[in-house]
Parts: structure tokens; sequence; C-alpha cells
């Protein structure tokens, strides 16, 4: 009888109390709460699977790449809000610099090198292939009963430069446009409907930009940066996400989110 999804993580929590924690802990010494938790996270995300073995053959060799990115996993559990303080927590703690392969002080790269393959992780998209793997995973044969659907507020430290120009519209012959162009010109929801998944992500804005929310008491916020629209299914598992302008409404993101999600899991209800 095949186990369920459930049974499966139980399984896997216990072989890590039982085999792994106890032979980290016998090299390392006594594992706290957030650093039992970082080493859950790595051996479930497929790190090396994600990442490429190699830059190629000119100028100087890549630093570990696997490394780099369990530094950034670390980065988030730990809760370091800077690249600076994860640095001064790798100079200090030597359990988590082990854990993300570097064994002395040394071997760990200059803030610039950690800057440089943060840009290349966001650049192809290295959290959001994780993301999608682990999910495909653990949750392809889990029927979801509902998914929930909303965003929040994600403040940056960038400059605003205001919305993007939008292309030109080239010109169309005279008379009334067919059925099919009229689906396809003007609002983006229309055209959403014929679009791929590719292409609709495409059309996203994905810029920093100046975003409105009102609150419970229904006073009108602000905040400069992005907004992360989620898709959560029961139990709390978020099983899509996107990132965009903070200027765009939600219902520009239903539609896509939805495709991804329908990709993912089997859900009965939105």
């Amino acid at each position: 009888m095949q186990s369920t999804p459930r049974e499966r993580l139980l399984h896997y929590a216990h072989l890590l109390q039982d085999t792994l924690f106890g032979v980290l802990e016998a090299e390392t010494g006594p594992l706290s709460e957030q650093t039992r938790l970082l080493v859950a996270v790595l051996e479930m995300v497929p790190l090396g699977g994600q990442l490429p073995c190699a830059r190629g053959w000119l100028g100087r060799p890549a630093k570990d790449r696997q490394a780099l990115a369990s530094a950034f996993v670390a980065k988030a559990v730990y809760g370091l809000d800077t690249r600076r303080q994860l640095l001064q927590r790798f100079h200090s703690d030597r359990q988590l610099r082990c854990l993300c392969g570097w064994t002395t002080v040394r071997q760990i790269p200059h803030e610039s090198t950690f800057s440089r393959a943060f840009q290349e992780f966001a650049e192809t998209e290295l959290p959001q292939r994780l993301h999608e793997a682990l999910i495909l995973n653990t949750q392809r044969d889990r029927l979801v009963g509902h998914i929930a659907r909303d965003s929040t507020a994600i403040a940056a430290r960038e400059r605003f430069e205001g919305s993007p120009k939008h292309k030109s519209i080239p010109k169309r012959k005279p008379g009334a446009p067919r059925k099919a162009e009229r689906a396809l010109s003007g609002r983006r929801l229309p055209r959403q409907r014929r679009q791929s998944l590719p292409e609709m992500l495409e059309e996203l804005p994905r810029h920093c930009s100046l975003g409105m929310k009102k609150s419970g008491s229904g006073h009108q916020q602000y905040w400069r940066g992005y907004k992360l629209h989620l898709d959560v299914a029961d139990g709390q598992i978020p099983i899509s996400c996107l990132l965009t302008a903070a200027s765009l409404h939600d219902s520009q993101a239903a539609i896509p989110l939805a495709t991804m999600t329908a990709q993912r899991v089997t859900s009965l209800y939105d």
C-alpha cells in the first residue's frame, strides 16, 4: 500500500532524528533548534541537481556554488537581514560554517563573491526552481482540498524609478476588429485567457514600484518595493508564488498563479 505524503514526511523526520542529527552532533557538537531546521531544509532541498557543475574554462574558477547557495538558505533560516551579518556569523560559528561547506575561516569567500553569487541565483531563478522541485517531489500525489490565493507587501531598499515605458502598439487596418483580435488586445485579463504561462509571466511588471493597500481600519498604507503573490494549500504549504511590482493588482496575477498551481498539484477549490 502506497504511503501518504504525511507518512513519508514523518518517516523522514524520524530518519533525521535517529541517524543524521546523531552523526552531525558527534562531529560538530550539540545542534540548536535553528541548526536542526537548517539541516532538515538542506537535506530536503535538491541543491545539487539545480546548480551547474562548472562555469566554464575561461577566467578564474568559480567558488563552490553549492556552498554559497547553502549559505543563503542559512541566511533565511537564521533570520539574518544582510550578507554582512551572515559573514560575521560564519566567522564566529564553526558549526554553521562546516554545515555550509567551509572547514576554515580562510575558505569563506569575500562579501563581493556573495553578492555576485546572489545576483547569479536571482537571474537563473534558482529559488523558484528549488521550490518547484520540492513541491513536485512532496505534493504531486496529494489531493489538495483548498487553495488560498493572496499577496503580501515586500519592502525593498531600492531606488524607485517609476514604471517602464509601454511598448508602442502597431497600427491595425481600418474596420471593426475580429473577435480574436479583440480578445488579445486591450486589457491584460482577456489576453491571459489565450496566452501560455511563459507569455503571461513575461507581461507582468517586476520592477520596483510604489504599492498601496488598505489596513483593517480603512487607512491607506504605502510601501516601496514588490508584491509576493502566493497560492497556499491546506496545511499552510505554499504551492506557487510570483514576485511582481508593488503596483500590480492581485487580479492580474490570479490566472498565472492558477495555471502554475494546476501544473503542480490537483486541487478542488480556489
